[in-house]
This record gives C-alpha cells, sequence and structure tokens, in this order.
C-alpha cells in the first residue's frame, strides 16, 4: 500500500486573462510527468464578465483540459476549433508547435453563469517533444464511469475497478475522478509510476490520513492506495521521465538551446511550420 510522502499547499493564482485557478504551491521533480495541475475556478461570472486564455503557443508537452461545468471553446492558428461542456476532455498533444486560445463560448460569455474545471500540463519525452500536434476531444458521454456501492470514478486515463478510458496517451499516464459518499475505493496504481491526489471537494482519507479540499499530497512507492469518507479528488499517476527539463513560459524542452529555437520560430511564425 502507498502512504504519503509529501504534503504540498496549494494557492489560489491569476492565469490567462485573468481568471482564478489553484495549484499547488511547489511543482517539481516529485509530480513528474506533470508539469501543471490547475483547478479552474469555481467561479460564477454574470452576463459578458466570463474571460479565458487567449491566443498562445506550446511545444514540447501536452495540455488536458477536463470541465466539470460551463463552456469553452478552442481555436488554434492552423484552423482547427472545437467547444467543451460538462464533463468533456480536450486531450492536446503540443509537440513541435501550437498556437492556441480557449475562452468562453459565445453563450457563456452572454449568460454567465459557472466555471469549474482543470487543466493540467503533461511532460513529454524527448523522443516525443516534436511530434505532430494532434487533438483528441472526448465527449462526457464517450468518457467511462466505474461505479460501485458509493463510489463513482470518471475513467479520464488508465482504469479504475476494470473499466478502461478511451484515450490514448504517449506515455502510461492515470487520470481519475474520484467521488466517494461514505465509501473506500482501493485504487491499482503500477508500482513504476509517480502518483498523487488532490482533494477539490470534501475531506477524505488518503492512505490513511485526512485530506481536507485544496489538499494536494505526493505518495510514496507501492501499488495500490486506499482512498475513504466523503469527497472527491483526482487521482494522478505517470512516469518520473529521467530527462533534462528546459522550461520558458509555455514552452518545455530538454536544453537551453531548444528553447531558444522555440522562442525564436514563435517570433519568426514559424512556430507551427516548423511542425
Amino acid at each position: 500500500m502507498r502512504s504519503i510522502a509529501m504534503r504540498i499547499p496549494t494557492r489560489r493564482v491569476l492565469e490567462g486573462g485573468g481568471f482564478e485557478v489553484r495549484r499547488p504551491a511547489v511543482m517539481g521533480a516529485e509530480m513528474s510527468p506533470f508539469l501543471l495541475l490547475d483547478e479552474m475556478g469555481p467561479t460564477t461570472w454574470g452576463p459578458g464578465e466570463a474571460i479565458g486564455a487567449p491566443s498562445h503557443p506550446h511545444r514540447g508537452f501536452e495540455t488536458v483540459t477536463y470541465l466539470l461545468n460551463g463552456n469553452m471553446e478552442h481555436r488554434d492558428s492552423a484552423g482547427n476549433s472545437g467547444s467543451l461542456g460538462p464533463g468533456d476532455v480536450q486531450w492536446m498533444t503540443a509537440g513541435s508547435g501550437v498556437i492556441h486560445s480557449e475562452l468562453p463560448s459565445e453563450e457563456f460569455l452572454r449568460d454567465g453563469g459557472l466555471i469549474h474545471g482543470f487543466q493540467i500540463w503533461v511532460n513529454l519525452p524527448a523522443k516525443h517533444k516534436m511530434m505532430a500536434p494532434r487533438y483528441q476531444d472526448i465527449s462526457a458521454s464517450q468518457i467511462p464511469i466505474a461505479e460501485s456501492e458509493g463510489v463513482r470514478v470518471v475513467v479520464v486515463a488508465g482504469e479504475s475497478l476494470g473499466v478502461k478510458a478511451v484515450i490514448d496517451t504517449m506515455i502510461p499516464i492515470t487520470y481519475l475522478d474520484i467521488s466517494l459518499q461514505d465509501a473506500e475505493l482501493i485504487q491499482d496504481i503500477s508500482s513504476d509510476l509517480n502518483a498523487m491526489v488532490f482533494v477539490f471537494d470534501g475531506k477524505l482519507e488518503v492512505a490513511g490520513e485526512e485530506v481536507e479540499d485544496g489538499g494536494f499530497v505526493i505518495l510514496s512507492a507501492g501499488s495500490k492506495v486506499a482512498l475513504s469518507g466523503t469527497g472527491r479528488c483526482l487521482l494522478l499517476a505517470g512516469p518520473a521521465l529521467d530527462e533534462p527539463i528546459a522550461r520558458y513560459g509555455p514552452f518545455v524542452m530538454n536544453t537551453r538551446k531548444e528553447i531558444e529555437r522555440a522562442v525564436a520560430d514563435y517570433h519568426a511564425g514559424t512556430l507551427v511550420q516548423n511542425s
């Protein structure tokens, strides 16, 4: 059984065009392969108030947007577009280069409402960093759900209670949205993966220790973790990438030279053409 190896406090900061997110105060090698975990909101916007993330570039990693409430629209410089509603997931592999925006839908901007969701960044191994960009837009109706008494698990990636995800990932990733109602779940996690839990509603016992709303914990080595109580959390797991990281804003590569190339490509307008 895994135990809690580290507790990391979370804090609220402004991101994108000025919307509030809650994220771990420190995000280091212990979180590998995850580079970022942001809880967007929950925020209730009035008519005409909602904001998002205007056009910006990425190279070298993946962004995963999972929306619980609200509506967002995605557009990029290659002409791709799509929309996200409650329960939908977009798994975007930026690879060699994408310039995109994530903004409230016209209807949501007009009417306002509750926005709540998550975005994580997943690092790519060096051999995949310059791969062709790709999108996986998965509607809520396509995402499998595992259930037992008092337990509901949205299986975004990986597997839970014998239910497997439909999303294809470049490296082995577990991404589970777990809701417990006075119940217990023993979740299998491959022993070669780093694993972490973020509680975002209620209060849960994670590996026998109480973790309240906003609590983020890194788990020790092992092949299982026990979760119990009444609350909701994300469980993330993936392989530690034992490679150097060079990071500059929206670019995550392995060397400083590769970062300089990404910045030069972006300013020259060739970030996507060089993809």
